[in-house]
């Protein structure tokens, strides 16, 4: 049975407008129970009324909007992975990793080096388990020209031996470990070639290109979950900037954040339905009426922080190295870790 089929099933919905949310990304019923009426009206082009009758019916077969004890939701946290940044004291942080689910928010001055962080978690979420990888694709959302295919090629030839043989066997460059040789530049490059094409980039050219990426993103995250590599990684570098520059003044603050929060929206939504995790890099501005302490604030205000479940803010330290600090987590105390960023990659202080 077609998605479009399995849709028809829903009240309301015949073959024309199961044809179009499923054009939209709308091709699961959990995918229509956690969308608004107005959404799905504006999507399939039928009353708001209608549309609510559909979602009510989508989430009563999709078992979805009810409430659920603490033991079913420890259960279903069970099922989250930890995607590794490759640094100790980091790792250590964020409990494990970055979490799918959840959105982790990366800000920092210009050169505080969050765009090494999507690169690395890029190439990291293509490791093995075992190495604090996820097995899985990523997709880089590039709002400011800064993805780089050279970049990931330096990290992955900055590997380890026994994670570069270990990946090499994950992703069939070999068939068995010893047959694994780290130092072979041909195989190192078939490598560099599978997991370049792992990583589904795309380039945001205003604040509306980038909204609509984000909901191609959950179309292209929903369709790989049966692939052999799924979507575990969604990467939004930088989140802020377009909104940034083109919502200039406090008149146009309120339509900024309200974009704002339904780009972030559309971005959890992918992370919930697709056990994916969600990591945005975040400008920053100086407050000047900051006598003591950092003056450095994020970008993006309450929604911004609201809906971040981690934050973590970067700054340069001496040379290479980078302080990171938790500033926000719900179930983690705040601390800092320090890391290097070389030309191998993020690594250990």
């Amino acid at each position: 049975m077609s998605a479009s089929e399995d849709l028809e099933e829903l009240p309301g919905v015949g073959p024309a407008t199961a044809e179009k949310l499923e054009d939209n990304g709308y091709d699961s019923y959990q995918g229509i129970a956690v969308a608004s009426p107005g959404e799905l009206s504006n999507t399939a082009d039928i009353g708001e009324s209608s549309a609510a009758d559909i979602i009510q019916a989508a989430r009563e077969a999709a078992d979805i909007g009810g409430f659920e004890t603490g033991s079913t939701v420890l259960e279903r946290r069970e099922q989250i992975g930890k995607l590794s940044w490759g640094v100790d004291e980091v790792d250590d942080l964020l409990g494990g990793g970055v979490e799918t689910q959840s959105i982790t928010e990366v800000y920092g001055e210009f050169g505080a080096g969050k765009s090494q962080v999507t690169h690395q978690l890029s190439v990291n979420v293509q490791l093995p388990a075992e190495h604090g990888g996820l097995e899985g694709s990523a997709i880089f959302v590039d709002s400011e020209d800064t993805f780089r295919p050279e970049r990931i090629e330096q990290m992955v030839k900055g590997l380890t031996d026994e994670v570069l043989a270990d990946t090499m066997v994950l992703h069939g460059i070999v068939e068995e470990e010893a047959d694994a040789d780290p130092t072979d530049e041909d195989l190192l490059d078939d490598l560099v070639a599978s997991v370049l094409e792992k990583i589904h980039v795309a380039k945001a050219f205003n604040s509306n290109h980038q909204i609509l990426l984000a909901e191609k993103a959950q179309e292209i995250a929903s369709e790989s979950q049966e692939e052999e590599f799924p979507v575990r990684l969604l990467a939004v570098d930088s989140l802020t900037a377009h909104f940034r520059a083109e919502y200039v003044g406090r008149g146009e603050l309120a339509d900024r954040q309200q974009k704002l929060n339904k780009h972030l929206h559309d971005l959890m939504r992918v992370g919930d339905l697709n056990n994916t995790a969600v990591v945005v890099t975040n400008q920053v501005a100086s407050n000047p009426d900051s006598f003591f302490g950092d003056p450095t604030q994020p970008i993006g205000g309450n929604i911004l922080g609201h809906t971040s479940t981690f934050r973590m803010y970067l700054r340069k330290s001496k040379g290479n190295k980078r302080i990171v600090k938790l500033v926000d987590a719900p179930n983690l105390p705040d601390g800092e870790g320090v890391m290097r960023v070389e030309e191998d990659g993020l690594l250990n202080e």
